[in-house]
């Protein structure tokens, strides 16, 4: 151990060395105070202020993420709104000039409401294939993935990859429709004095295809006289030629109450999951199964089934009768004597034939039948009246029946295994239950339950927003649908000729598809789902930017210095400084010598 040596003035000497450094030192620091704002470039320095400096810091941080993700998802949900808005239009132009039209019977007019739809459907494909920072807003969680094929995929399809398009779908939907005879697949027969009206023998045919006979009644039951026959359902049973993996999906078609038809896809599930809505349980064995399956749909009757094979749903129609009718003509038929027909077609609506005796008629006519010289020739006469007004319903009404269940059909379409447009069997008496690969489909994004999930916003400590869409929701699927039915159709012949009734129909039953009801999803109820998030995120980021100036201010004194302050110490330090400078100076050169002087 080393002891310094220690003379008289030392220990004043080394107090006021000390002294001058110490305040050095703190001239040093206040400049740097000054000059960067902080009070210390480390959180060491803070002393015990350091451990609420920290906090509030990564506080801040935390909030600044959620601003930033905030700023992103506001232009995303920006642009998926004015993709709605962009729908919504092109959904009101085109039923307003439907309607416009249908009013006007300008027979010019179909063939530029065509074009207007084809232009809007082209314009709906667009507006779902935005981007927003690289990201496709209508795709779901799949956000590189184009959601949309082109206007012209969904119309011809692609046919160098020997895939169909609506344009397929509708003319098979119409064949089937029509039957062989062209007139709904009704059996018309003609006996004596009596005209014969049957339904399709095969009752899956019957299910899915052609008219229904509903009613019949004569104005004068003497003379024209009516017997009306009731059908009754087929048993519909199923059956699986594999037992579903879990997840397989199965699509159901059923037939409601007032005809039309309602699709449902079902999940297979393993235990408990399996009694979820949505989905139905995986047996023992496949016959328990397909129970299980049948059980899930609550009784409902079905139209159709179609799944992958494997697992290859089938579902088999047996017993059922169907409905007929006759009319038997007998003696004393007056002019203006009528008799009715009432029949329903798969898509809920009905279409009322009522046909009159007269004392003449043409050929042709679809409403009016000649009274023969004896009943066996106005008998002749209702027949072919019949038959008319049959293949004329059959070519309007029911073929833009068609038309529209295909449209549909082949929106509902989906990029899901087992799930892709239905297709017209091979035998033309119902659909395949197997999917068809021949078919584009034209969504092929995500198919996730629930679209508004698919992306989420965490816009503050426990707050999220969901701001996820698809192309293929419901409101969306009904509006392309309602729009590419009336753009695939044709209604003026190669002679110039305008099929107005046709027209009529079809644009009727398009009109109806841009219309949801009221336990239908609709494009102002998506607006609304991301109106609400946009004000969810607005007032998060007002929350966030609130507590980041908070938190902010609470660092005043900590983490800052005011500029004002410090100056005011440097400045007195300075002068505290150079006075003991000075002072030091002259005590270091007095001696004896100086003072005796």
């Amino acid at each position: 151990m080393t002891i310094s040596a220690f003379a008289a003035g030392t220990y004043r000497f080394d107090r006021q060395s000390a002294s001058l450094v110490g305040m050095k030192n703190q001239l040093d620091g206040l400049a740097r105070q000054l000059s960067t704002g902080r009070t210390a470039e480390t959180y060491g320095g803070l002393g015990v202020a350091r451990t609420t400096s920290l906090s509030a810091h990564a506080a801040i941080s935390a909030q600044d993420g959620y601003l930033t993700a905030i700023t992103s998802a506001e232009t995303r949900v920006k642009l998926t709104s004015a993709s709605l808005t962009q729908l919504k239009s092109l959904s009101d132009s085109t039923r307003s000039n439907l309607s416009g039209n249908v009013a006007s019977r300008n027979e010019k007019l179909p063939a530029t409401t065509v074009q207007l739809a084809a232009n809007n459907l082209s314009a709906a494909v667009d507006a779902l294939n935005q981007q927003a920072g690289g990201v496709y807003v209508f795709s779901g969680r799949a956000t590189d993935t184009v959601p949309v094929v082109s206007q012209q995929a969904i119309m011809n399809g692609i046919p160098a990859e020997g895939l169909d398009g609506l344009k397929a779908l509708i003319a098979e939907q119409k064949k089937a429709d029509l039957g062989p005879s062209g007139n709904g697949r009704l059996i018309q027969g003609l006996g004596t004095r009596t005209v014969s009206l049957s339904e399709d023998t095969n009752p899956e045919a019957r299910a899915n295809f052609g008219f229904t006979l509903m009613a019949a009644s004569s104005s004068n039951s003497a003379s024209l006289g009516v017997d009306f026959i009731a059908g009754t359902k087929p048993d519909v049973s199923l059956s699986f030629a594999q037992q579903p993996a879990d997840g397989a999906q199965v699509r159901v078609v059923l037939q409601l109450a007032d005809g039309s038809q309602k699709t449902l896809d079902l999940t297979a599930r393993t235990g408990e999951a399996g009694n979820a809505a949505g989905a139905f349980s995986i047996g023992n064995t496949a016959a328990e199964t397909a129970a299980n399956l049948k059980r899930a749909l609550g009784g409902a009757d079905i139209a159709s089934v179609q799944s992958a094979n494997p697992p290859g749903v089938t579902a088999t129609f047996a017993n059922g009768r169907a409905a007929s009718t006759s009319f038997s003509v007998g003696n004393g038929v007056a002019s203006g004597d009528t008799i009715t027909l009432k029949l329903g077609l798969h898509d809920g609506t009905t279409k009322t034939i009522t046909l009159t005796a007269s004392e003449t008629a043409d050929s042709t006519s679809t409403t009016t039948f000649a009274i023969g010289a004896t009943p066996d020739d106005t008998t002749a006469n209702l027949s072919r009246t019949l038959q008319n007004a049959l293949t004329a319903a059959a070519n309007t009404d029911l073929s833009a029946s068609s038309t529209a269940r295909a449209a549909l059909n082949f929106f509902e379409g989906s990029p899901v295994a087992g799930l892709s447009p239905r297709r017209v069997a091979a035998d033309g008496n119902g659909f395949a239950e197997t999917a068809s690969a021949k078919t584009v489909i034209w969504y092929k994004g995500d198919t996730a339950a629930d679209p508004r999930a698919t992306a989420t916003v965490q816009a503050g400590t426990s707050r999220t927003v969901e701001i996820g869409a698809q192309a293929n929701e419901e409101a969306i699927r009904r509006t392309l649908a309602g729009i590419a039915a009336m753009a695939a159709e044709s209604f003026t012949s190669t002679t110039g000729t305008v099929d107005t009734a046709r027209f009529e129909a079809v644009s009727s039953r398009a009109a109806n598809l841009l219309t949801p009801s009221e336990d239908e999803q609709s494009l102002e109820q998506l607006g609304t789902d991301f109106g609400l998030a946009a004000s969810s995120m607005a007032n998060a980021k007002s929350v966030a930017n609130t507590t980041k100036a908070t938190l902010e201010a609470s660092l005043d004194g900590v983490d800052t210095v005011s500029t004002e302050e410090v100056a005011a110490k440097l400045l007195s330090l300075q002068t505290q400084l150079q006075a003991s400078y000075k002072v030091t100076s002259i005590l270091s050169e007095m001696s004896l010598v100086n003072y005796l002087r």
